[in-house]
C-alpha cells in the first residue's frame, strides 16, 4: 500500500512538473514540443483554442488503447494523469494570460525574450516530469501511451520511441510559422527533454555487482537478505597461493542500494575484500523483465 501511495505521489509531482514546463515555457514562446501536448500547442497557435481542451479530447481516444494493451491499473493512472495535466494546463494558462489595453490577450513570458532559456528550462522540466511518471508506472497520456505499449513487448528505449513520434509533430510547426528557426528550437527542446528523460530513468535502473570475500560471509549474506532485501549467491572459491577454499558472495543490486550494502559490510567486517562493478543490465526477479529485441 505504501508503495502504491508513493507511486501516485511521484506521478502527481511528475505531471505537475511536465505541465509547468509545457504551459509556462513552451506556449508563450511558440515552441512546439512532441506528443499530444505538441499537437495541442499547434492547434493553439493556429486557432487560439485552449491547449488543455485539445489535450483532453485527443487523450480520450488514446485511453482506449491503453486499456486494451496495458491493463486497468495503467489505464487508471493514465486517466488520472489526463485529468490532472489538462486541469493544470488550463489553470496555468489562465494564470499567465495578460490582457493589453486594447483588449488583446497574450501569455506572459517568464524569462523575457530569451527563447533559448525558455526551451532549456521547459525541456528539463518536461523530461524530469516524464521520468518521474514512467518510473512510477504511469503515463502523461498522449503518444507516450503508444511508446509504453511498444516498450512493454520490445526492449526499445522510451526516449527513442518518443523521439520518432515527436520529430513528425515538431516538423508540422513549419506549416504554421513557416520558420526553420522555430523547428530547430522545437528539436532542441525535444533533445533536452528526451536526453534528460533517459538519463533519469536509466540512472534509477542502473545496477551493480558485488563480489565479497569475508570470514563473516554468513552474517553479511543474512544482513543483505534482511536489510536490503536482495538475494545472495555463494560461490566456492580457492586461493591460488594458500590453496584454501573460501566462500565468495555474489550480489546483484540497484546502484542506489550500494551505499547501504557498503555500510553493512563495514559494520560486520571492515576487513572484507569487496569489489563493485557496474553492469549493463540485470534481468529477472527484482530487476528488469526480458523483452523482445527489435
Amino acid at each position: 500500500m505504501k508503495g502504491t501511495l508513493r507511486d501516485y505521489a511521484q506521478i502527481i509531482v511528475g505531471l505537475l512538473a511536465y505541465a509547468v514546463g509545457f504551459t509556462c515555457f513552451m506556449l508563450p514562446y511558440g515552441i512546439t514540443t512532441g506528443g499530444v501536448s505538441g499537437i495541442s500547442a499547434l492547434i493553439y497557435y493556429a486557432t487560439g483554442f485552449h491547449a488543455n481542451y485539445s489535450y483532453f479530447i485527443i487523450n480520450t481516444g488514446l485511453l482506449i488503447a491503453a486499456l486494451h494493451y496495458m491493463g486497468w491499473r495503467y489505464s487508471l493512472r493514465t486517466i488520472i494523469a489526463t485529468f490532472l495535466v489538462s486541469a493544470a494546463i488550463g489553470i496555468l494558462q489562465d494564470f499567465i494570460t495578460e490582457t493589453d489595453a486594447d483588449g488583446t490577450q497574450h501569455l506572459l513570458k517568464l524569462v523575457g525574450d530569451q527563447t533559448f532559456m525558455a526551451c532549456t528550462i521547459g525541456g528539463l522540466l518536461e523530461g524530469l516530469g516524464l521520468a518521474f511518471v514512467f518510473l512510477a508506472g504511469g503515463s502523461t497520456g498522449g503518444t507516450d501511451i503508444i511508446a509504453s505499449c511498444i516498450n512493454k513487448f520490445w526492449n526499445v528505449s522510451l526516449g527513442r520511441l518518443m523521439l520518432y513520434l515527436d520529430i513528425i509533430i515538431i516538423s508540422c510547426s513549419y506549416l504554421i510559422f513557416r520558420s526553420v528557426e522555430s523547428m530547430v528550437i522545437g528539436y532542441l527542446t525535444m533533445l533536452i527533454s528526451m536526453t534528460f528523460l533517459d538519463y533519469v530513468v536509466n540512472g534509477r535502473r542502473q545496477s551493480v555487482q558485488f563480489i565479497i570475500i569475508s570470514n563473516q560471509y554468513a552474517q553479511i549474506a543474512e544482513a543483505v537478505c534482511n536489510e536490503v532485501d536482495r538475494g545472495v549467491t555463494i560461490l566456492r572459491g580457492q586461493g591460488w597461493y594458500s590453496k584454501e577454499e573460501r566462500p565468495v558472495l555474489l550480489i546483484m543490486a540497484r546502484k542506489t542500494e550500494s551505499r547501504q550494502i557498503f555500510n553493512l559490510i563495514r559494520r560486520i567486517d571492515n576487513q572484507a575484500f569487496v569489489t563493485m562493478s557496474n553492469v549493463e543490465g540485470v534481468f529477472g526477479e527484482g530487476f528488469d523483465i526480458i523483452k523482445k529485441s527489435v
